[in-house]
Parts: C-alpha cells; sequence; structure tokens
C-alpha cells in the first residue's frame, strides 16, 4: 500500500481515539487488504491488537479484564463473523466499527474519476501486494481511463519505467519465454489478459478467437516483411498480415533499434523465420525483392549468394533494383543484420574492384606507371590487402573459396604480371632516378632543413598504399595537418640498405661482402645508426617503437627533450610477414593504428608536433604460394649475394625474365657491382622455407614505391563539428500513410567534419511517435552535393490525425542525444480508418 492511502486511514483513526473516554476501534478487513499495512500505522492515542479467528474469547478477556483503559485499534484480516460465532459482539456494542474500502483510497490518491472505479475494482486483487501497487503509482499516469490503468497495471507487472503498451510488449517479448509466457501467466491472475490481446487489437489489428503469443509475434514480422517486399507476398501469408501495419512496422523498427531489445529481435526473428519456413519463401522470389527488407537475417545470406555468383561470373555491371553491386553492399551492411556479416560485405566490396581489374592495362612510360600508381594502381593493392583481411575474419570461407581463388588469379596475372615487366623495362630508361625524389636523399630533402623538433618513424615494410591509408586515418583527426608524397627506395629493396639510405649520408655503399655504409659506418643496428644520425645532428637519437611505446610521460619526455631529431624505428609489419606470412595484413592495419596512437602520445606528452613517416621499402605479397615454375636457378658465381628478389653480384645474370642495374647508378657511387631482379614476380631459387607469399628486395611498385607523410600537430583545441543533414523535400502535408523523403548530408566527411548517425521520425505535438524510427550514418565524404543526397521511407501509425494541429519530422545525433532537426507537417490523411491507403 502507498503511503497516501496509509495516512488517509491513519488520520481517520487517529480522529476516533480523540478525547478523553476510552475507544475500542475494530476494523474487519475482509479481504485483508492491508494485511501487510496495519503495524505501520502510526496511532497517536491508541495501541494494535490483531484478532486471530481462533483468539477471539483471548482479547475480550484482555479487553474487558486485563486492561480497561488503554484505547486500541482491534484489526481483523477477515470478515466479520456472525453472532452465534462471535464472542466479541457485546464488546463491539459500545465500541467503534471502522471501514477501509481500498477502491475509493486508490482512486482519491490518483484523483481517478467515480467511473472508471469498476476497473480499480475488477483488478483490486493487483494492490494486495505494496510493491505492485508502488510499481503502478509510480507510472505517474496523468490521463486515468480504462484502457490507461489497464496498461499501467501490466506495466508495474512488467517492472518498465513509464505506462506504454509498447514498452510491455517490448519487455515481455525480450524477457519472457513465448510458449510458456511468466508475464501472460500474471496478466491471467490479475484478470489482464482480455485487456492485453485488446490493446493488439486496437494498437496493431490483431484479432483471434484463441490468440496466442507465437501467432502474434509471427503477424508481426510478416505484416512488416510485407511493406518492405517489392512483390505479392505468399497467399499463405495473408492470414497474418495485420491491416495496422504502419503501428507494426514503427514498432519492430524501435525494437531493431534498440539497444536494450535488438538482441530480442534477432532471436525473434529466427523463430519467425523457422515458423514460416521463410528459407524456403526466399527461393520462390529474386533476389531485388528483398533488397529493402530487414526482417530476416536469412535475406542477406541469400543477397550474398546472388552477389558472390555474379563476381564469379565477372558480371560487374550486375544491379539489384538499380543498385550497383558496391551500392548493394554499402547499402545492406548498414541494416540491422547487414552489420552482423558486414566483413562478408566488405569482401565482396574489394572483390568487385579487383574483378574490374581484370582489364588492367599499364602504360608504357615510366614516368606514367608512377603516376597511374599513385592515382588509381595502388587501390587494387589496397583492395587486395583488405580482401584477404576480411576473408581472415570469416569463421566459415567456404563460400567465397572459388571467389579467393578468381581474385587471386586476377590479382597475379591480369595485374602485377602486366605490371611488373612494363614497370621494369621502364626502370632501365636512363632517367628513370630522376621522376621521383629518392629514398638516398631522404634526409637532405626531408629532415635536414626543419627548424622544429623532428620525429621520424620509419615502418619496416610500409608500402605507399598502407601508407596512404594511414594518411587518410591522420587527415580526420582535427589537429593534424597532414602532406603525403612518395620517393624511390634503393634497389636492392631490403631493410637495412633502406634504413642506411633513411640516414644522413654523403656516401652510401653496399660492400662486396655484403654490408651496409654510409660515410664509412656499417649501419647494421641501431646503436650504428645512432652514431651516423649524430654525426650530422648531435642532439639526436634514435630509439625502437617498442621502447617508448608504453612509456609514462615523464620517461617520454626525457626521450625527446633537447634533441632536434629522433628516429623511430616500427617493425610491425616485416616482423609478421618474414615470421607468419599470412598474417601480413593483420599486420598492416596494427601498424596503422600503433603509428596514430603513438604520434598523439608523443604530441600530446613530449612537447613535440612535427612528424615525417616513412618506409625503408615495401613489399609483394600473395596468398597462392610461389610456385616452382615462378622460381629461378642463379646460377651465381661464388662471392654474389643472393636472395629471393634480387642478387648482386660482378656479374649480371643472363636469363630471361631478369633484368640487372649497375649498383652504383642506384645508389650514386662508382661501385661496378650489378643487381639483377627478375622483371616479374617470380623468384630466385634459394633454400630456406620463408619468402613463398610475402617478399621483397626486388623490382616493382609494391616494393619501391614508399610513403613520406609529413604530419604537422596543432597544440590546443581545434574547433570541430558533426555533420548535419538537412531535409531537401521541403514538404508541409503529409497525405499518405507511407512517404519517403530526401534529405542531404551537409559536408563531406572530412579532419573538421566527423561522422555520426542519426535517429528520424515523426512526432505529434505531446511527443507521441507517430512513424516508424530510420537509422542513417552520415559518413559520406564525397565532395559533390548530388553524391550525398539520400532518401528515407516513413511508415505512419494507423490512427487518426487532426488536421488542425502540428506534427513534427524529427532527428536526433546518436551520439549525444540532441535534437538536431525538426519540421512541422500537417497530417491530411485521406484514409486514415486503415482502409484504402496507398501501399
Amino acid at each position: 500500500m502507498v503511503e497516501l492511502n496509509l495516512k488517509q486511514i491513519t488520520d481517520r483513526l487517529n480522529t476516533e481515539f480523540t478525547g478523553d473516554t476510552r475507544k475500542l476501534v475494530f476494523w474487519y478487513d475482509d479481504k485483508a487488504e492491508f494485511a501487510e499495512d496495519v503495524d505501520r500505522l502510526p496511532l497517536e492515542n491508541a495501541q494494535l491488537l490483531k484478532l486471530e479467528p481462533n483468539n477471539q474469547f483471548q482479547i475480550k478477556y484482555f479487553l474487558e479484564r486485563q486492561d480497561t483503559t488503554t484505547n486500541y485499534l482491534v484489526y481483523a484480516p477477515f470478515p466479520k463473523p456472525n453472532i452465534r460465532d462471535n464472542h466479541l459482539e457485546d464488546t463491539m456494542l459500545y465500541s467503534t466499527r471502522f471501514h477501509a474500502d481500498r477502491v475509493s483510497l486508490i482512486c482519491a490518491d490518483l484523483r481517478i474519476s467515480n467511473q472508471y472505479k469498476p476497473v480499480i475494482e475488477q483488478h483490486i486483487k493487483f494492490f494486495n501486494n505494496k510493491e505492485r501497487t508502488h510499481r503502478f503509482y509510480n507510472l505517474k499516469i496523468e490521463n486515468f481511463n480504462e484502457e490507461t490503468i489497464c496498461i499501467g497495471l501490466m506495466s508495474a507487472l512488467c517492472r518498465t519505467e513509464i505506462c506504454s503498451f509498447d514498452e510491455v510488449l517490448r519487455t515481455l517479448l525480450a524477457e519472457d519465454d513465448l510458449h510458456n509466457s511468466k508475464l501472460l501467466a500474471e496478466f491471467d491472475i490479475y484478470q489482464l489478459t482480455a485487456c492485453f490481446w485488446k490493446c493488439c487489437e486496437k494498437q496493431f489489428g490483431y484479432t483471434n478467437p484463441k490468440p496466442t503469443l507465437e501467432r502474434f509475434i509471427i503477424a508481426l514480422f510478416v505484416t512488416y516483411a510485407s511493406q518492405h517486399i517489392h512483390a505479392d507476398i505468399p497467399k499463405n501469408w495473408h492470414s497474418f498480415v495485420l491491416y495496422k501495419a504502419g503501428n507494426v512496422i514503427s514498432f519492430l523498427d524501435d525494437l531493431m533499434n534498440n539497444y536494450l531489445y535488438h538482441d530480442a529481435y534477432d532471436t525473434l526473428s529466427d523463430y519467425v523465420a523457422g515458423s514460416i519456413n521463410f528459407q524456403t519463401v526466399l527461393k520462390q522470389y529474386e533476389p531485388e525483392v528483398f533488397l529493402d527488407c530487414d526482417s530476416f537475417k536469412q535475406i542477406d545470406d541469400e543477397i550474398l549468394q546472388w552477389l558472390t555468383e555474379h563476381l564469379l561470373a565477372e558480371d560487374t555491371g550486375a544491379a539489384l533494383d538499380n543498385h550497383t553491386i558496391p551500392e548493394i553492399c554499402d547499402m545492406r551492411r548498414k541494416m540491422h543484420f547487414g552489420k552482423s556479416v558486414a566483413v562478408a560485405y566488405e569482401l565482396l566490396d574489394c572483390a568487385y574492384s579487383l574483378i574490374i581489374a581484370s582489364h588492367y592495362t599499364c602504360p608504357d612510360r615510366f614516368e606514367d606507371i608512377i603516376h597511374q600508381y599513385q592515382n588509381t594502381d595502388y587501390l587494387i593493392d589496397t583492395k587486395y590487402r583488405h580482401f584477404y583481411y576480411c576473408y581472415d575474419q570469416l569463421d566459415n570461407t567456404e563460400s567465397f573459396e572459388k571467389l579467393r581463388d578468381l581474385v587471386e588469379h586476377i590479382y597475379t596475372n591480369e595485374y602485377l604480371e602486366k605490371q611488373l615487366p612494363v614497370w621494369n623495362t621502364g626502370i632501365l630508361e636512363p632517367d628513370a632516378l630522376s621522376i621521383l625524389p629518392l629514398q638516398r636523399n631522404f634526409f637532405s630533402r626531408y629532415v635536414s632543413s626543419n627548424k622544429d623538433r623532428t620525429v621520424v618513424i620509419i615502418s619496416d615494410a610500409m608500402r605507399y598504399e598502407v601508407g596512404y591509408e594511414l594518411f587518410k586515418t591522420m587527415q580526420d583527426d582535427p589537429k593534424c595537418t597532414a602532406n603525403l608524397t612518395v620517393m624511390m627506395s634503393t634497389l636492392p629493396s631490403y631493410t637495412r640498405l633502406g634504413m642506411a639510405a633513411l640516414l644522413p649520408h654523403t656516401v652510401l655503399e653496399l660492400t662486396d661482402d655484403g654490408k651496409e655504409v654510409a660515410d664509412g659506418v656499417y649501419c647494421h643496428d641501431l646503436t650504428t645508426r645512432q652514431t651516423v644520425l649524430q654525426s650530422t645532428v648531435p642532439h639526436s637519437c634514435c630509439v625502437q617503437f617498442d621502447t617508448i611505446k608504453n612509456m609514462k610521460k615523464m620517461a617520454l619526455r626525457e626521450v625527446f627533450t633537447g634533441k632536434q631529431v629522433v628516429y623511430v624505428y616500427h617493425d610491425q609489419i616485416d616482423v609478421r610477414g618474414e615470421h607468419a606470412e599470412d598474417e601480413i595484413f593483420v599486420a598492416c592495419k596494427e601498424a596503422i593504428e600503433e603509428i596514430k596512437a603513438l604520434i598523439h602520445k608523443v604530441a600530446t606528452n613530449a612537447n613535440t608536433l612535427h612528424f615525417i613517416v616513412t618506409s625503408d621499402h615495401g613489399f609483394i605479397y600473395k596468398r597462392d604460394k610461389v610456385p616452382e615454375s615462378g622460381k629461378i636457378d642463379g646460377m651465381t658465381d661464388k662471392g654474389s649475394i643472393v636472395k629471393r628478389r634480387y642478387i648482386v653480384s660482378k656479374q649480371p645474370i643472363l636469363c630471361d625474365g631478369i633484368c640487372h642495374l649497375e649498383l652504383g647508378h642506384l645508389l650514386g657511387n662508382t661501385d661496378d657491382k650489378v643487381v639483377s631482379f627478375p622483371c616479374s614476380t617470380s623468384v630466385f631459387k634459394i633454400s630456406g622455407s620463408g619468402g613463398q607469399n610475402y617478399v621483397h628486395g626486388g623490382s616493382s611498385p609494391q616494393e619501391m614505391l614508399i610513403p613520406v607523410i609529413d604530419i604537422k600537430m596543432e597544440k590546443g583545441h581545434m574547433e570541430t563539428r558533426t555533420v548535419q543533414i538537412r531535409l531537401i523535400s521541403l514538404i508541409q502535408k503529409i497525405t499518405n500513410l507511407i512517404t519517403t523523403l530526401e534529405f542531404i548530408q551537409s559536408d563531406p566527411i572530412s579532419d573538421v567534419v566527423k561522422q555520426t548517425s542519426f535517429r528520424l521520425y515523426f512526432i505529434s505535438e505531446e511527443n507521441e511517435k507517430i512513424s516508424n524510427e530510420n537509422m542513417y550514418i552520415a559518413d559520406k565524404r564525397d565532395e559533390n552535393t548530388r553524391d550525398r543526397i539520400f532518401r528515407i521511407r516513413f511508415t505512419f501509425k494507423n490512427k487518426k490525425y487532426d488536421p488542425n494541429i502540428r506534427y513534427y519530422l524529427v532527428a536526433y545525433d546518436e551520439n549525444n542525444g540532441m535534437e538536431v532537426l525538426r519540421h512541422a507537417v500537417v497530417m491530411d490523411v485521406a484514409f486514415s480508418d486503415d482502409f484504402g491507403f496507398e501501399l
């Protein structure tokens, strides 16, 4: 019982016990409604005696013989016995009888009109429990009628925070057993079952002589699906379709998008799909029929299969409902069930780009090859990398294995095998090394003239396309200004020679016994590299990334304080490539994240704002191991340096498929040794098991084009803003229960404009949601305004709308819950009685 009821009773009882005359008050509580509360009554001038059926004579003796002066409230949690069985009947002749009508008290407390007292009376059993009653009172219902009282009682039983049938239903579906519902059993105990099904009929149009929760759920999902399927639904679905489709869509959209309930949506969807044998239904239609439907996860399985089949057929022009394969992948992976298979959609999107590369052509001129690689070709390597990154995340790759074979064939035979021979013809041109900045001139070109402290981060084997991804990631940082250029690595393109080339030097050499020497110093480890660096920049040092990555603020400051140049050696990619070849693309992703994190950490804690990220060399990776036919017997002389992708010797290797250049020409010295290298993806046959998938050291864009990312961080706070959306269709009146509106993302996503997600729906002046809820992820980077336009379909609840009041389209930013858009409309739906409207 709530405190207000008790106060009313207490006030009345204390009034009875006023005065100097001894008083006895008998209270027969016929239904024991106040049995749990009577002990808490603060009686001011009386004491409590509890009457039991078998202690009447004892109480009579006590009141008339033992204590004849004290006022007493005699409480009996049962009806008053008849005169013959009541030993206290004569005592009651000179006492007072007290009555407490719980129904009246509740109605008075809550200001419920007398016309609804029968509703409270019908469900009075509910109020016999103090906790239940508290929950009902705490709902703070403002307007009581039969419906709100019943929904409030159900809400209290479901322990919801508000009086809402939607919330009752969500709780019931999320936390209960469809086949043995404990909450429905409770509804039955308190005579609320009929009310529950009445609400289902009123809100969703569900009617059935023998309603069941299972059939109701099927009806909801079938109705929802029928509104998103672009074809006539199966005949055996018709009996399940509810006529208040707008309300169904609104409810299930809310369930799907609600963080607390989206798992329940998945469970219910699985149940319904099995109940209606949806897998069989799916096979009866073309996939485009279900393109906009998000009712069942099997739809994504079917669309993924369709996409895979068309990609295997190299049908890159295939479309569903005029949407291209990349558009389909983008659409579906942002939908509810698509998120769980987003990796598969990304894999197919990458496969699409790689299959397009089957028509690859490479320019003849070396300069054009370089420019084409910087503009477009690097994306082929990126897509290949992302394809395998996704492929390796899949638990079961069986359905994509043939596609993997096709991708591998195209990447190797249609791309690399076409590109590399032309590249290696071009690199033999006399002026080939003058087209791009050379790695051996890195320090003088990018570092020496810097007046501010500069941190050079050298990520071992970070090829150009990986560096480009890091560059785009840093551009999204509002405190970062980043510029990307490309330079040509040394040849051979391997770690120690590349690391030496990046140091300041006058003369760079590769000795006959394979030592990498800069100005006479053999640069084979951190100490010797620091010696070379400090000979030019005394206030400098070389450190390993692993040494400083977990340093605390003060220790990190000690490393950088007083230094003009700091070389940081990062070795994520090459180490994984050498020791766990198939993890190379995971290593690339981790390298990007690690370098970004290090830049932020140093900029924040070590008062250092200028960074240059580069690499010693790139790499070629192919998932299929190098076949024996791709291995070349180098036929070298004794004393030659022989590696899988290059041979350094006194004489060139004269063999088909092998190119050669003078080492002195490549390193800018007078060395007369010769570097021989395969002009394709082939390798030299050497002992050892490594280098079957991951190789470097030779001549290719992937091995020799390396990034130079110049990054400047800014101190303090930089103003950023979240992207906004605007309504293009400035519609003033809604005339159909299904309406599509056009919006535009205000700006492309950039370093100062951040992406977010929006919830969009319509509400009334009383904040009642009257449409389904749409989620939209604003993440477009397109500069072209037209490419940032999008459409959203709204389905309105089937109800009567007042054309004389305003309704509103609202949008909320998911990140902070703030309202970002409100547009007033008039609802002038011609047939709001649920019949005749356009679907």
